[in-house]
């Protein structure tokens, strides 16, 4: 099929060159034009995310990228909006950039076809847009079809989520737009739910928000944990057991970040919000997560009254392993938090350093691994559990650190292996280990 997609970011681009890999012919658009040259002149990816650069050499030949969305839009089959939807500064989401597009689309496409919105948007939005598209139709074109097909992807395994999708939702109003996904899907083999648009839309959120709630809830497990002396790795297995809770998403931590539960709990908070509907459960993860972001920093101060001219090293700046995406990664809470008192700020990551100098780009010192971040700290935060930072022995802390205090966000070693290296190692939901 003849595919085109708005937008070239982790959804829409990842999207893309999947949809490629299943033997469609794909145009990618968008407006910035630096992207589109950077992505035809050297055929790699603009985000890191494992086999991404891969995909786009092996299915180079059916991957197109433009800014001219009139050429991109004039006779595809279908046509996928992938922009962004960035949180507004009371919660809502802004769907400037949908309507943009969708607009777009209206004005120049010449054959009916489907417009499939990809982004995660409120519910109701898809009524929205196709209701936008008819006003701005030129009169006696052919018809447009608007259907709902979210995205389920992590960041990290993007690719891997999107060919090996856990189901497939398509939101439909009408026949057109049912065969049209149903034959553009029929080779994923996933389950395939086919439902209204409202729903497909609340399924996003639904989901997303329910991930973010049990990370929540493991969060506020593990703070009781360390004050009633129980451990949250033992209790998180004996709960995963359970089959009706599972295992994942159980982990706890310094809260999530990135760009879907952030976002998509605030944004479901508000619409509950509006419809008078109040969300507790969501509204109170939002609550834990911004409370979680900081617990490093509380650590911090029960080992120095006073950051002034301490020396901390940070391991890991984007949210998670596996991207170089730092939307709502707790680096970006911690580290400016740490620069106002004063602190002297080490960093390491392994794939998200450039993104972050775009916003620091002389406050701390990047070093080129662990080991050189280590040297002569007095104070280690681990904010990402990168495989380079979990594999390294904790003995190289002791040797390396002129005070060897070690605040473990991630809970990447055992507290009795801080025991035998003799350092001083608090992690979450843990017991302490005090050297000595």
């Amino acid at each position: 099929m003849k595919i085109a997609i708005a937008g070239t970011g982790y959804v829409g681009f990842v999207t893309a060159v999947c949809l490629a890999e299943h033997g469609h012919q794909v145009t990618c658009v968008d407006v910035d034009k630096q992207k589109i040259d950077s992505l035809n002149r050297y055929g790699k990816a603009l985000i890191y995310e494992k086999d991404l650069d891969a995909l786009m050499e092996k299915n180079k030949e059916r991957l197109t990228y433009t800014t001219d969305y009139a050429s991109a839009y004039k006779d595809a089959e279908i046509i996928f909006i992938g922009v962004g939807t960035p949180e507004k500064r009371d919660g809502s989401a802004n769907l400037n950039y949908v309507y943009a597009v969708a607009m777009q689309i209206a004005e120049t496409a010449e054959r009916e076809c489907v417009v499939v919105v990809k982004s995660t948007v409120p519910i109701g939005t898809n009524e929205r847009i196709e209701k936008l598209i008819k006003e701005h139709r030129p009169e006696g074109a052919a018809p447009l079809h608007v259907a709902s097909n979210p995205e389920f992807l992590s960041q990290g395994t993007a690719v891997h989520d999107t060919l090996h999708a856990s189901r497939i939702v398509m939101g439909v109003e009408d026949d057109y737009a049912k065969e049209k996904l149903t034959e553009l899907y029929k080779d994923f083999a996933a389950p395939k739910i086919i439902t209204n648009r409202r729903s497909a839309e609340m399924i996003k959120y639904a989901s997303n928000d329910f991930l973010a709630l049990k990370i929540s809830y493991i969060n506020e497990i593990a703070n009781l944990c360390e004050e009633i002396g129980a451990d949250i790795e033992d209790v998180a297995k004996g709960m995963g057991y359970d089959k009706r809770i599972g295992s994942k998403f159980l982990r706890a931590g310094i809260g999530y970040g990135g760009s879907c539960f952030p976002k998509d709990t605030k944004a479901l908070h508000w619409l509950s919000d509006y419809h008078e509907q109040e969300l507790k459960t969501v509204k109170a993860a939002i609550e834990v997560n911004d409370h979680q972001k900081l617990k490093l920093i509380r650590k911090a101060h029960k080992y120095y009254e006073d950051l002034e001219g301490v020396t901390v090293a940070v391991l890991g700046l984007t949210f998670k392993p596996g991207t170089d995406d730092l939307r709502e990664a707790p680096s970006l809470t911690n580290i400016p938090m740490l620069l106002e008192e004063g602190a002297i700020v080490k960093v390491y990551d392994p794939i998200g350093m450039e993104r972050f100098k775009e916003q620091y780009p002389t406050q701390v010192k990047y070093c080129k691994n662990p080991e050189e971040t280590l040297q002569g700290a007095q104070l280690c935060l681990i904010l990402t559990d990168w495989p380079k930072i979990k594999e390294l022995p904790l003995e190289k802390y002791a040797e390396l650190m002129e005070n060897p205090i070690i605040l473990d966000g991630r809970n990447c070693y055992e507290p009795e292996q801080a025991e035998v290296v003799g350092v001083t190692y608090d992690s979450i939901g843990r017991r302490t280990v005090k050297k000595g």
